[in-house]
């Protein structure tokens, strides 16, 4: 999707009599084992279009501009804090996995009396920002806002129970229902916001008498209503929104769902995708006008796309930044790499990271560039290896040439004049220099600097063998 210029953050409003709203701390519940998912890895480390699940939660929870993050963990913890190190979150441990209710009482200590809390899951991964920012704005000192979803099969959702003025009353759950409660079509999510001093004295008086002798976080919405709190219930703009990971199914759907959402912003933002269904981005896009992406192309990390780039079948790019009217074959893997304007790359080309395309350079079919700078208009159109190379302006590359830059030990760097011409074959051996308008030999080993507007070659004697003859194979 386009990138848009950033905005300075606009101060929060201030709510009824001029009142400051107050500060937010967010709590992710990442403690679950996910049993279902037969993985040695925690559930909230299961993948989910190349990021863990628990990375999506909290990104969007930072969307949000809290004043705190706090993570529960519980099972796999240490292999959980690893994948996070460095991230400016508090950490809670669950060491006894008791519901819900007990793992946010876990955070609770770090969280002053006059924040609101906005609870959220690490396995719950495709909450809009939008969705949150608006369940957030209803929440105050004397309102707690609850997240609901309508649902066409509620089955395993706890239900939203109203009184006969349409008040949230309670939340039930599957196991604790009666017939009649699982008819109701509204189910809890599990989200929401709440005054941090009442939901510490909520969490204080919860009991585990019910079907799977937990403490149910769901249980304050009953404390807070018979408390005379106000529960206002915001319904999910759609169902996937609020889906969880439970399984190796559920989180396939979640990819689907997650592939079609960014395949739809990318063409909103202008974006021609050959087959939405077989797009699939897993990080962020940034494009200009008039680009055209074929099917099967996988991106990766941060992707920016100039003007008119067009992107062949089967391509994978990571970390890759193309100009205006570059166009890539199909089968091509680019990672962290940048090409200028009007290159042309592929079919069946790799640039390896370090690889840096001037204006109007061609990498052809197996082709491989790594930790290497090619000049404007310069060519490499077949089978060639460049690595740890600074290539000039106007140079032509012939087919089967290989920069020598590894001695076993140490990478050694080659570098190639403007204007030179390197013959098909050549082994060029680093460290050497290439000077500008220098011809090479085809088939040439060079292993010493081969001076500017030369030729120079560099092969052994010719010899034919009179008389000799090639072994056979004897007769069984």
């Amino acid at each position: 999707m386009k990138k848009k210029k950033a905005k300075k953050k606009a101060p929060r409003k201030p709510t009824k009599k001029g009142t400051t709203p107050s500060p937010l701390s967010v709590v992710i519940l990442a403690a679950g084992q996910g049993k279902r998912m037969n993985s040695a890895l925690p559930k909230v480390l299961q993948d989910l279009a190349g990021q863990p699940l628990l990375r999506h939660v909290l990104d969007t929870a930072r969307a949000l501009s809290p004043a705190a993050i706090h993570i529960v963990y519980g099972h796999g913890g240490d292999a959980v804090r690893a994948a996070f190190q460095g991230e400016s979150v508090g950490w809670a441990l669950q060491a006894e996995q008791k519901g819900t209710g007990h793992a946010l009482q876990q955070a609770m200590d770090a969280i002053p009396d006059d924040h609101l809390v906005l609870v959220l899951y690490g396995d719950v991964p495709l909450l809009r920002v939008d969705t949150l920012r608006a369940l957030v704005a209803e929440a105050s000192e004397r309102q707690l806002a609850l997240l609901t979803v309508a649902l066409a099969d509620p089955t395993g959702y706890g239900r939203v129970v109203r009184d006969a003025r349409g008040r949230v009353r309670s939340i039930v759950e599957q196991r604790d229902a009666t017939p009649r409660q699982q008819r109701i079509r509204e189910g809890n999510t599990g989200v929401l916001v709440a005054p941090a001093r009442q939901l510490r004295e909520w969490l204080g008086r919860l009991r585990s008498d019910n079907a799977q002798g937990e403490y149910y976080l769901t249980d304050v919405i009953a404390m807070a209503a018979r408390g005379g709190v106000k529960v206002a219930a915001q319904a999910a703009s759609e169902e996937s929104e609020v889906l969880g990971v439970n399984d190796r199914q559920q989180l396939a759907h979640l990819e689907g769902v997650l592939r079609a959402r960014r395949a739809q912003a990318a063409m909103r933002a202008g974006v021609m995708l050959a087959d939405p269904l077989r797009f699939d981005q897993r990080g962020e896009l940034v494009t200009g006008r008039d680009v055209r992406i074929d099917v099967n192309v996988v991106l990766e990390g941060r992707v920016e796309l100039g003007d008119g780039v067009r992107i062949g079948p089967g391509c994978v790019l990571r970390d890759v930044t193309l100009a205006a009217g570059t166009v890539v074959h199909a089968n091509c893997v680019l990672e962290k790499c940048s090409a200028g304007p009007d290159c042309v790359i592929g079919p069946f080309a790799r640039l390896r990271p370090g690889a840096q395309l001037a204006a109007g350079v061609h990498i052809g079919n197996y082709v491989e560039v790594k930790n290497s700078t090619i000049g404007v208009g310069s060519k490499a159109n077949h089978l060639t290896y460049l690595g740890d190379a600074t290539v000039g302006s106007g140079v032509n590359i012939g087919a089967g040439t290989i920069s020598c830059n590894y001695d076993g030990a140490n990478k050694w760097r080659t570098e190639i004049g403007d204007g030179a011409f390197i013959g098909s074959g050549a082994m060029l051996v680093a460290p050497v220099r290439v000077g500008d308008g220098a011809t090479i030999g085809a088939g040439s080993t060079i292993a010493q600097d081969a001076p500017a507007g030369k030729l120079t070659v560099a092969r052994s004697r010719q010899t034919t063998i009179e008389g000799w003859r090639r072994p056979v194979k004897g007769s069984k």
